[in-house]
């Protein structure tokens, strides 16, 4: 879903082709390597964008020694389409950094809405973090297990909670 939203807001600015987008995710910081882009599955996302009728093929560039480009552009279906795929990304996200492409493109998207579906995660990850708290396992086991997995996830809960509510609040004041 990562890959057809980058696609989408891209051509909200331009129509592109996608040899020149995936340079652009490669520059300045290898992202296609990173999360595993190959030139394939960006050419898969544009045939299926295209297939659902949220891009079309606008024109071909035909250059003498190289292969032809063919340039899409964004329909009118698809832009409406890119808020509410942006808005499912949010919400089925559970950690930040799968919401990057979501944040980059906020723009297109309502922020209370996005705050919404924040809050109610960080509601939902405090409901089970303290359903768990309250549990009390037989005494019997290694002690030492059990106290360094509370630790781990104690600690980890607790960073997640933040940075979810560090996150609400930059959306909210507008510093992302």
């Amino acid at each position: 879903m990562s890959i057809q939203i980058f696609i989408l807001s891209k051509l909200m600015e331009d129509n592109n082709y996608p040899y020149k987008l995936k340079k652009q995710l490669s520059e300045p910081i290898p992202l296609d390597r990173l999360g595993g882009l190959t030139e394939s599955k960006l050419y898969y996302h544009f045939e299926s964008l295209a297939k659902q009728g949220l891009v079309e093929p606008v024109e071909v560039i035909k250059e003498e020694h190289r292969p032809d480009k063919q340039v899409f552009a964004i329909t009118a279906k698809g832009r409406e389409e890119l808020p509410k795929k942006i808005y499912k990304l949010f919400e089925n996200a559970d950690e930040i950094k799968e919401m990057i492409v979501g944040l980059a493109n906020i723009k297109y998207v309502d922020r209370e809405k996005v705050v919404d579906i924040l809050e109610k995660k960080v509601h939902s990850i405090k409901a089970i973090w303290e359903e768990l708290g309250n549990f009390e396992p037989e005494p019997k086991g290694n002690e030492n297990i059990r106290e360094f997995l509370g630790g781990y996830f104690s600690t980890r809960t607790d960073h997640t909670i933040y940075w979810f509510e560090e996150l609400i609040r930059r959306i909210k004041t507008k510093e992302l």
